[in-house]
């Protein structure tokens, strides 16, 4: 933050300022954003509280998963088919996608179309 500044001298200039720093343990924090979500694994978390606001300072390993491409296991596809008796795998994947990811929810749905056809 200040090159060359001794970490002591920083706290006690914050403390000065009515500043204070919490650090919070945490394992991972994502941060949810339109198509795609930004994980950080193993993260450091500092809560810095001053003047009345509150802010988060977040550092650590990064990755972004896009949410727009939904990808299912061949062990997902035969899940699914087990519990509907569905033995269509492109009939899986294709309601799995319409799904959004939900498992149960596409288990709900193809039983609910098998039913319908019988």
């Amino acid at each position: 933050m200040f090159p060359n500044l001794d970490p002591k001298a920083l706290k006690g200039m914050m403390d000065k300022l009515g500043i204070r720093s919490t650090s919070i343990k945490s394992t991972q924090v994502v941060i949810h954003c339109e198509g795609s979500d930004i994980v950080i694994d193993a993260p450091e978390v500092t809560l810095i509280e001053g003047q009345g606001m509150r802010s988060f300072q977040i550092s650590g390993a990064i990755r972004q998963i896009d949410r727009s491409k939904i990808e299912i296991s061949d062990d997902d596809v035969k899940f699914i088919e087990e519990q509907t008796g569905v033995n269509d795998d492109a009939l899986v994947r294709k309601a799995f996608e319409e799904s959004r990811g939900d498992i149960a929810g596409t288990i709900l749905r193809l039983k609910k179309e098998k039913e319908q056809q019988a």
